[in-house]
Parts: structure tokens; sequence; C-alpha cells
């Protein structure tokens, strides 16, 4: 399964560019926003999960964040952001990998993912994240998650999704991860689409 996942992406990504998909965001507010209310230092280790092409990364960058890792299934995702970023790309860590079959090395104080969970549409596919969200968070630490809300799409980039509200995405998380924070965000695609979003922040117990 994860060759064909890997198939997919990469196509996308061969065949699209990368400010045309419906997902892109010409600057990603929801996240940033969401950074600047945990007042983190730059010095945290902050993870993008399905990061790909978005330009989460330059913002930090930008402002002096330190210890970055970008994971994507797409290689072709990574290379548009490494291409955008130039010699600051040396700066950050670039992953090639499924996030369900990965195994994280170290714990990360920020893990973010915007859009990738969604896609997990299989029980044990949402148990493998769980797995690797728990072993790459510290305790303490935040995870910021965005997935299609109750009527948002039903289908993306032609896979099917699972949409969530606040509470359903507490209950995929379990335990260990309370709810600090909830919102919806209505986003604009490319081509004038509207996409409703929901956003939560987990604090690691």
């Amino acid at each position: 399964m994860t060759d064909a996942k890997r198939e997919h992406w990469d196509e996308v990504y061969r065949t699209k560019a990368a400010d045309s998909v419906s997902w892109y965001q010409p600057t990603p507010e929801p996240s940033l926003r969401a950074l600047d209310d945990l007042h983190l230092p730059a010095t945290a280790a902050l993870i993008d999960v399905g990061g790909g092409a978005s330009s989460l990364v330059d913002r930090l960058v930008e402002r002096g964040w330190s210890d970055l890792t970008v994971l994507d299934i797409a290689a072709p995702a990574l290379d548009v952001a490494k291409a955008r970023l130039r010699g600051e790309a040396a700066q950050v860590a670039w992953m090639v990998a499924d996030v369900t079959v990965w195994r994280p090395e170290r714990r990360y104080d920020v893990w973010h993912d915007r859009a990738v969970f969604h896609f997990l549409t299989e029980p044990e596919q949402r148990l493998a994240y769980r797995r690797a969200l728990e072993a790459g968070t510290a305790p303490g630490g935040v995870v910021i998650v965005a997935t299609f809300a109750p009527d948002g799409p039903e289908r993306c980039s032609g896979l099917p999704v699972q949409r969530y509200d606040a509470a359903a995405l507490a209950a995929e998380f379990g335990p260990a991860f309370a709810l600090e924070r909830e919102w919806r965000e209505e986003h604009t695609t490319p081509g004038g689409g509207r996409q409703s979003f929901q956003w939560c922040v987990f604090r690691r117990r």
C-alpha cells in the first residue's frame, strides 16, 4: 500500500504546479497563528508531517526556528520546498517517509499535521499513525492537526477522506493527548472553492 500511496502523491507533484493543488495556501496563516498563540521558543523541535511543498517551513526559517523537520511521502513535493529555500534548505531535516510506517528516532516539541490524518480511512492506518505520534512527541509537547470538518469534502486528490469534528479527533488521539483548543477554518482553494477544516491543538500528557 505504501508504494501505491507514494506513486499517487509523486504523480500529483509531477503533474501539477504546487500552487495549483486544492490545499495550497500562499501563507499558512492558521498554522502560524496557532504557533504564535503557544508562545514557543524558536529552539523548539518541530516536525511538519505531510509538509511537502508547504511554505510553513519557509516562514519558520524566516522567524529563526533552528530545529525543523519536514516529512512527506512524496519526494517531488519536498524538492519544491528545497528549491524555494535554496541555501537555507540545509537548515532543515528532510524525510521521505509514509508516517504510518515511519518510526521516529527522536521526540519533537511540536507535531504539525495539516491534512494528512484525514486520508487515513482504515482503523489500522490510524493506529499506525498514533504509534508514530506517541513515539515522536515529548511529554508536554504540542500537536497541531487539521482535517476536513464534517461538512468538508468527502474526497481529496481522488482519494476518500475521513472527516472530523474536535470530539471525534480527540477520541481518535486518545487519553495521551489533551485537547486544549479547537476552531474551524474555511479554506479557499486556488480555484475559488471553499473547504471546511477542523483544527485542534493537543498537549501530550
